[in-house]
């Protein structure tokens, strides 16, 4: 303990005068100086840009918080990876504020926007402008005769920053069209260039795909006499997983199931270090839009070979698992396959055949597959309620597009046993993959969750207790207790509020070599197996159980796991950067469906609170948009992160409060969306006015502290 002290204390973690913590305490890094270099590092979920210091890789995340500060700069809007020279305060709870003095340069050099031509003036030699798609960008970029190419006003393009700055908007050169900004699909482009994901497969990965074949049965355990069934959303194209389950035989597990969960032998088509192999890991995941798929693999293995269409033969990796009555996993046993899906199932189609109603294409199936299904699917849910899940009540709201790309409604997604059945399945899969791999003691790619952050717990507790719901302080939280604040929340005022809180407490989860427990599955040991199609996490735990369980070619090679932490840094960004880009997609769908509706009134209610102002959550259809600070008071308001509170003279504004705002603006290129405030909690908002001591009139209004003493002469 004395030599890591010492070590801590010759980094200057660790102060041993004391500090906040008493005797011996720790403390943050030294504080920072009032001017530094900061780099733009991320974008929060209230939206607000968050930078580190320019230091040495040694002290690299050994940094305060630093908040960018909402006024944008004379020099142009800030994305993740400008750096900048900034003046820093520090904030009550040990943050700082920023404020840019000066961008020395811009992290991607690259922009995507809106070309707007122009007649073009002698003053600025431009012969258009480019509006960015970016909802924090500020200014437009001009574009000289030069540098416009082929560009079209109204076109969606890609550009480069140019360098240097002049008294005017900063400038930048057209580098690829896109595209009408009308056009059907002109959103998700949008989004998928915006966050730079991959489109275009290698020429070799492409060829690789159309020269694969069916598998032959050869050594492969032959499953195609089981009824087998896919259940999945009504469009999907590529299924990569089927069940199955029956009643076991075994007289020692009365009441218990067997069941079987097929998957996709992608890892017969793509092998290590090969040209798909080489673009799936670039891609890491494939990535949904409501009117479009990018990919992982090529549509002939992601939609054709890969896909457990039915009445066709398919590569499998299969696991039997045995539950007991109460749904405990007894045992499991992993096979390499060949399967033949009996019937593509929807979640609708499946939950009216559990509520009673089946199709003609259920009836049939009711005694075989619907009611085994069922059964399995309650031993496991009581399993699951046993173990304690974090159990969070957030809807989610689904785009549906007219056959002309437009939006024809925004909705809630429905929510069925049916879609439980297949996530309990599919968990049950999971958690034998994790097993079988740390039997064998071989490497793995284990999904991990970690405990929630014991600060944010904190300021969680301290907002819990102002509504009179106090969390456990147990060092070891469990799910459960969350789950008991989430119960006395239900059906309350605050049901929203708190969901909402406990979430945004949560770390995130992310692949590891290194197991720590998945936290909101309540489990000690989680792989994702169940789809190699669109994760290339599931492909790496095939190869490793292939390997390990000696199932055949295709496996993880000797030394292949050398490369798993690099791996899983990528395919976790991967993984966010698709997330950041769907919800991009989903936000200027909105954005334009609700942009004919400019003018009307909503109700709503605060999702997120921020310096700059107050996040909304339509009830109709879940789109967000901003209430700004400016539209609320003449005088700054007040931001309290910890209590989650943006204060308006007497007013404190919290996530989860009732409002009425009326929509002034919504745009579709940014997906952004501006309120105006007209009631809070059922009262009328009007602005607080400045009092008489701080207001400053005739005279003194237009010449500040010198028009005073001009007139107490």
């Amino acid at each position: 303990m004395r030599e890591i002290l010492r070590e801590l204390r010759e980094e200057g973690i660790f102060d041993h005068k004391g500090g906040s913590g008493g005797r011996g305490g720790g403390k943050d890094v030294d504080a920072l100086p009032n001017v530094c270099v900061v780099e733009v590092e991320r974008i929060d979920s209230d939206g607000e840009l968050h930078a580190r210091p320019v230091k040495s890789e040694a002290a690299e995340g050994l940094f305060p918080d630093i908040f960018i500060a909402p006024e944008t700069p004379s020099q142009g809007a800030l994305g993740v990876g400008d750096r900048v020279l900034a003046r820093l305060t520090p904030n009550e709870d040990g943050s700082y504020q920023a404020n840019a003095i000066r961008v020395l340069d811009t992290g991607g050099g690259r922009l995507i926007g809106r070309f707007v031509a122009s007649s073009g003036t002698a003053a600025t030699g431009a012969d258009g402008r480019i509006e960015p798609a970016e909802k924090r960008a500020r200014n437009d970029y001009l574009v000289a005769p030069e540098h416009v190419g082929d560009a079209v006003s109204g076109e969606l393009v890609l550009a480069e920053l140019l360098p240097g700055r002049s008294l005017g908007l900063p400038r930048a050169r057209v580098t690829e069209r896109l595209g009408d900004m009308n056009a059907p699909n002109a959103i998700s482009l949008l989004a998928i260039h915006a966050n730079l994901i991959p489109t275009e497969f290698s020429a070799a990965a492409l060829a690789q795909a159309e020269a694969a074949g069916p598998a032959a049965l050869g050594k492969r355990t032959d499953l195609r006499a089981l009824p087998l069934v896919t259940i999945d959303g009504v469009d999907a194209r590529d299924f990569d997983d089927a069940v199955w389950a029956e009643a076991d035989s075994d007289p020692d597990n009365p009441g218990g199931w067997h069941i079987l969960v097929a998957i996709a032998d992608v890892a017969h088509y793509v092998r290590h270090g090969d040209a798909l192999d080489e673009d799936a890991r670039e891609r890491g995941n494939s990535v949904y839009f409501p009117d479009r798929v990018v990919p992982m693999l090529p549509e002939a293995l992601s939609n054709g070979l890969c896909s457990l269409r039915p009445d066709e033969d398919r590569a499998c990796l299969a696991v039997h698992l045995y539950l007991s009555a109460e749904g405990e996993i007894r045992r499991h046993k992993f096979v390499r396959g060949l399967m033949r899906s009996g019937a593509r199932l929807n979640y609708g189609q499946f939950q009216k055949a559990l509520d009673g109603h089946p199709d003609d294409d259920l009836k049939p199936l009711m005694e075989t597959v619907v009611k085994p299904l069922h059964g399995a699917y309650l031993a496991l849910a009581a399993a699951r309620r046993k173990r304690g899940t974090l159990e969070l009540e957030l809807p989610e709201k689904e785009i549906k597009l007219a056959p002309d790309g437009t939006v024809e409604r925004i909705s809630e997604a429905p929510r069925y046993d049916s879609h439980k059945l297949i996530e309990e399945f599919m968990i049950a899969a999971n958690v034998a993959a994790a097993e079988a791999l740390e039997a064998k003691q071989a490497a793995c790619v284990y999904r991990v969750h970690d405990q929630p952050d014991p600060a944010k717990l904190e300021g969680l507790r301290e907002f819990l207790a102002g509504l009179g719901l106090k969390l456990s302080r147990s060092r070891q939280l469990s799910p459960q207790n969350i789950n008991q604040i989430l119960s006395k929340a239900a059906d309350g005022p605050n049901q929203h509020l708190v969901n909402m809180l406990v979430l945004r407490s949560q770390a995130r989860a992310e692949y590891s070599p290194q197991n720590f427990g998945h936290f909101g599955l309540g489990l000690k040991r989680y792989a994702h197996f169940t789809s190699p199609i669109r994760r290339y996490a599931d492909l790496l735990v095939h190869r490793a159980l292939i390997a390990a369980l000696g199932l055949g070619e295709g496996g993880l090679p000797n030394g292949g796991a050398a490369a798993f932490g690099e791996i899983c840094s990528h395919i976790s960004q991967t993984e966010r950067r698709a997330v950041v880009a769907e919800r991009d997609a989903k936000d200027r769908y909105m954005a334009a469906y609700l942009a004919e509706r400019v003018g009307a009134d909503f109700p709503a209610r605060i999702s997120g609170v921020a310096r700059f102002g107050l996040f909304i959550e339509l009830d109709e259809s879940g789109a967000d948009g901003l209430i700004p600070a400016r539209s609320l008071s003449a005088a700054r308001p007040r931001h309290d992160p910890r209590r989650h509170t943006l204060s308006v003279g007497a007013t404190h504004f919290t996530i989860g409060e009732r409002v009425v705002v009326r929509l002034t603006e919504a745009d579709a290129l940014t997906g952004g969306m501006i309120f105006d405030l007209l009631e809070v909690n059922g009262k009328t908002w009007r602005q607080p006015r400045q009092s008489d001591k701080s207001r400053p009139r005739g005279r003194a209004a237009k010449h500040g502290k010198r028009g005073k003493r001009h007139k107490r002469k």
